[in-house]
């Protein structure tokens, strides 16, 4: 299967309007991650190697090492919720009483929980870094880098909707209960953020 990053953009397109289940929401979360990394990454371009920014030139360069890094995790996030959700939607199609399925679709369900609440999580970070760089950017640019944060934001919001849904179909309400209050958690320091940052 070709990765979400290998995919050619208008392609990725089509794919997602298909009638087909991935890539899909998923996916969509994870390639707004990317995208505001990428915008951020701009943002830091211009700001590297500027006189009146030559006090932040280390930060900037960690930033944009940062940022590279969050977009390539971002990609990866897209496509291990794909394969998360094959696994997943595989096994839901077996007879409830079949062995394979009573023994891994717990674990299943669980990757499919634990991936868009890591990709909340790298969205969380996400936001306090460009909070961090609204001081230390090119003004001219600031634009841009508030449309990064609610990109970010908007990253972390869609990503909830598979970690609720996910958890939804756990027969274990405490387990579910705990991963949908560490989701909540999340989106409310990303939410704090991002009132601070633009």
């Amino acid at each position: 299967m070709a990765t979400l990053a290998s995919t050619p953009f208008s392609e990725l397109l089509a794919q997602i309007a298909a009638k087909t289940p991935t890539p899909g929401g998923g996916a969509v979360a994870c390639a707004t991650g990317s995208l505001a990394a990428a915008l951020a990454g701009m943002v830091v371009s211009y700001s590297l190697g500027k006189k009146t920014l030559a006090a932040h030139q280390i930060d900037l360069e960690r930033a944009s090492h940062t940022l590279t890094n969050a977009r390539d995790l971002f990609l990866r996030f897209a496509d291990e919720d794909a394969q998360a959700y094959g696994v997943v939607n595989g096994l839901m199609k077996l007879p409830e009483t079949d062995p394979r399925r009573v023994a891994e679709l717990p674990s299943a369900m669980a990757a499919s929980i634990q991936v868009p609440l890591a990709a909340m999580a790298a969205a969380s970070d996400l936001l306090l870094l460009l909070h961090s760089l609204v001081p230390i950017t090119n003004r001219q640019l600031h634009s841009d880098l508030g449309i990064a944060v609610d990109l970010t934001l908007a990253a972390g919001r869609a990503s909830l909707w598979n970690v609720r849904v996910n958890a939804g179909f756990l027969s274990d309400r405490a387990a579910a209960e705990r991963w949908m209050g560490q989701a909540g958690d999340l989106l409310a320091k990303s939410s704090r953020t991002a009132e601070t940052a633009a």
